[in-house]
């Protein structure tokens, strides 16, 4: 029988890719996101690091620093642009890096981004704007999103109730997101995660925050970092690692398209469980609704996507952090669209439907995921499954569940036009904070 060629040992992979390559640094805690960059620095001086200082935006500044690891390249103020510190990045970051690009050729690129900065925006202008005519990837690429997160404050900033004003950090007069919706959206777009230092708790706690992490966002690379640090370690860990894949959707839209959205791990590790429930019946609205608190009481994170006995037609997004649950449209479920309309959708997403088409509910389906410490994955499961319709409901038919009493009435509606970017997990339509 013959073998398949092997490389001789003394073989090495080239990258053919000779563009430079950004890994950009997103982090709610800026002391432990600095000293990964000032690591990265360390291990490699010709590396460019471009930060934007918020310090002084309440006073209409941010900062612009470009710095190597032998010293700052540039330190400017940049003008504020509509009173909003995302606008400001968007239009200044993008062509930032294509001029250090240009009068740096050869020299690789981090990019660090202000703690209230969600990387996703970030990846949406990477992927739309155009710079000079062109998108950036044609000079630039883009390597991997990383996330690190402070262990000692971790856990706070997920339990946070407190919202950006509030801490006056918001980027924007309208800018009114909660500081655990920040954290949490940091942590599961990234393709990679480092936990920095030690809780103060102890080494047992430190553990239980690495797990809450691998649960949070099982998709990511996952590395635990403390001082002191192997500078050329991290850097091989961190840098040319092609982690990033520019397709994969938002986290509200993973299970849609098929991919993992959670991992099913009712058993308690360092007391962290995580339980998925996945249903091919609907939720009775008045049922759900009264069960909203009960569910979330002792959940850290829960998301995903549900479908609605009295909304037949909508997907409803689920998202809880930081003590409150948004709700929200993702558009239309297949099943209700014309078949017309089937060709604006995601190939990946008409296949995920395809492959668990009801024949007589098409593509509809709950999909939720619930995070938590000492949670109960048996009573959790309970209170949600007794909000589903029972088989004598389910015999009334769909003209009887749209005449359900619903709570929720009016709070998702739908667009004459199917919405297609159901890429992104922060814009649903309609969205309802509890």
């Amino acid at each position: 029988m013959s073998s398949s060629p092997q490389a001789p040992p003394h073989a090495v992979t080239v990258d053919a890719d000779t563009r430079p390559s950004l890994t950009v640094l997103s982090g709610f805690w800026p002391a432990a996101t600095l000293a990964v960059a000032r690591t990265l620095l360390a291990a490699d001086p010709s590396l460019l690091l471009v930060r934007h200082d918020l310090s002084g935006i309440r006073q209409g500044v941010v900062r612009r620093v470009v710095r190597c690891g032998v010293g700052i390249i540039e330190d400017e103020q940049v003008e504020l642009r509509h009173g909003c510190a995302s606008c400001t990045l968007r239009e200044d970051v993008l062509p930032t890096l294509v001029r250090f690009t240009r009068s740096h050729p050869g020299q690789d690129l981090v990019l660090m981004l202000p703690e209230v900065v969600e990387p996703e925006a970030v990846a949406a202008a990477c992927a739309h704007c155009l710079v000079d005519g062109a998108p950036i990837t044609d000079l630039i690429r883009i390597d991997s999103y990383v996330t690190v997160l402070d262990a000692e404050h971790l856990l706070d900033g997920l339990a946070s109730t407190d919202d950006l004003t509030t801490l006056g950090i918001h980027a924007a007069d309208d800018d009114h997101r909660a500081l655990a919706d920040v954290v949490v959206r940091q942590i599961e777009y990234a393709d990679t995660l480092v936990l920095w230092g030690q809780s103060r708790d102890g080494a047992f706690d430190t553990s239980r925050m690495a797990v809450l992490l691998q649960r949070m966002a099982p998709w990511a690379t996952h590395l635990r970092v403390d001082d002191p640090v192997d500078a050329g370690t991290l850097t091989r860990q961190l840098r040319h690692t092609h982690r990033h894949r520019s397709g994969t959707p938002g986290t509200l839209a993973r299970g849609l398209q098929g991919y993992t959205l959670g991992a099913h791990e009712p058993e308690p590790d360092c007391g962290v469980v995580s339980a998925v429930l996945r249903a091919r019946r609907p939720f009775h609205p008045q049922r759900l609704h009264d069960v909203l608190e009960e569910v979330n009481a002792e959940v850290i994170r829960s998301r995903g996507h549900l479908w609605l006995a009295s909304q037949p037609d909508t997907v409803v997004a689920w998202e809880f952090a930081g003590g409150g649950l948004t709700m929200g449209s993702l558009g239309h479920w297949l099943v209700s669209l014309p078949a017309d309309r089937w060709e604006h959708v995601e190939d990946q997403r008409r296949l995920a439907a395809a492959l668990e088409w009801d024949p007589y509910y098409g593509d509809r389906h709950q999909h939720l995921v619930f995070i938590g410490l000492d949670l109960d994955p048996v009573e959790l499961h309970r209170a949600l499954a007794g909000c589903l319709l029972t088989d004598a409901e389910l015999a009334d038919g769909e003209d009887t569940w749209r005449s359900y009493p619903d709570p929720f009435a009016g709070c998702f509606p739908l667009g004459a036009e199917e919405l297609t970017d159901t890429d992104t997990d922060t814009d649903t339509e309609g969205a309802q904070r509890a």
